[in-house]
């Protein structure tokens, strides 16, 4: 076992540091970052962490480059402060849809990302439903990754909604639908997205009976909004009688906002992986989800040596 456990955070989701601290019962770590005027990152701990089992929070929400820069240079403050273990907990694990090469010259930031959180001092790594779950092989360190299912599925069960159908939103989510489906007896339905040519919009198509059901719209990540927007007008032109959806990761960048406002979905979850406050008064269709609960569980249970595996559902 290791020595005190200590959790410290970036200046990306403060709110969600605090939070996983207080379901821990312990003092959120002393750490001053700051830009100096060029935009160099400076960063100092400002309290003895030698031979400390630290962890350190820090989504890669926007500003991307600056919070994953933070991150790096918190993993070099730490190992060159004698830490006995730094754990890097990212929520939201960015450039991971960058994740194969798909194309000619392209790159595989997913793996770019990997190695420089190793190469900064990273003993392992904590993470939440990650883009593609083939981006935990890209490490040479422990890699625990975590599924917002159980939050997901509590939330679900709390809507009531009868003759509920989960959609997934791309081949690509298929797995993590039917998971859910599967867990809550209910049917699935599947959007099949074609681009007819480059700058033309998609032709939806859905695949399942829709007519007259609730549809529940599964998907992992929601950027701008515009897939998921024309997701919910073609199932509604199926039949269906209403559209929910939930995004694991809200980044909402962009028109996102404006076009889940305008739209016809009842609501949109979103979990708290990356920061949702401001995002939350602009958006009244928007409800948070929190995950700090299931992160805290599992850091406490990687401190202790003892099994993650339960959390993994």
């Amino acid at each position: 076992m290791y020595s005190e456990l200590k959790v410290f955070g970036g200046r990306a989701h403060r709110a969600l540091t605090e939070e996983i601290c207080a379901y821990l019962e312990i003092p959120t770590g002393e750490v001053t970052s700051f830009n100096f005027s060029d935009g160099e990152i400076f960063c100092q701990i400002e309290e003895n962490v030698r031979g400390s089992d630290v962890f350190i929070v820090q989504p890669t929400c926007p500003p991307v480059n600056d919070n994953l820069v933070e991150l790096l240079i918190l993993l070099d403050s730490f190992k060159r402060s004698s830490a006995s273990r730094v754990t890097a907990v990212m929520p939201y694990y960015g450039y991971a849809r960058q994740d194969k090469k798909d194309k000619p010259r392209v790159p595989i930031t997913a793996k770019l990302v990997a190695d420089l959180l190793a190469a900064a001092g990273a003993d392992r790594l904590l993470t939440m439903d990650v883009h593609a779950a083939q981006i935990s092989g890209y490490f040479d360190i422990p890699v625990d990754h975590l599924f917002a299912a159980p939050v997901l599925l509590e939330q679900i069960k709390a809507l009531n909604e009868p003759d509920l159908m989960i959609v997934a939103p791309d081949a690509g989510g298929v797995a993590r639908a039917r998971a859910i489906a599967k867990r809550l007896d209910c049917d699935l339905a599947i959007i099949d997205k074609r681009r007819v040519a480059a700058n033309v919009a998609e032709v939806m198509n859905v695949i399942g009976d829709v007519d007259g059901r609730t549809a529940l719209i599964l998907d992992d990540i929601i950027d701008t909004g515009g897939t998921l927007v024309k997701s919910v007008d073609a199932i509604l032109s199926n039949g269906a009688a209403k559209v929910y959806a939930i995004g694991i990761h809200g980044i909402l960048s962009g028109p996102a906002l404006e076009r889940l406002s305008n739209s016809a979905l009842e609501a949109v979850f979103v979990t708290n992986t990356t920061p949702l406050e401001e995002k939350l008064k602009a958006c009244a269709k928007l409800r948070p989800l929190s995950v700090a609960g299931l992160l805290g569980e599992a850091i406490r249970r990687i401190h202790d040596n003892s099994s993650v595996s339960s959390l993994f559902v």
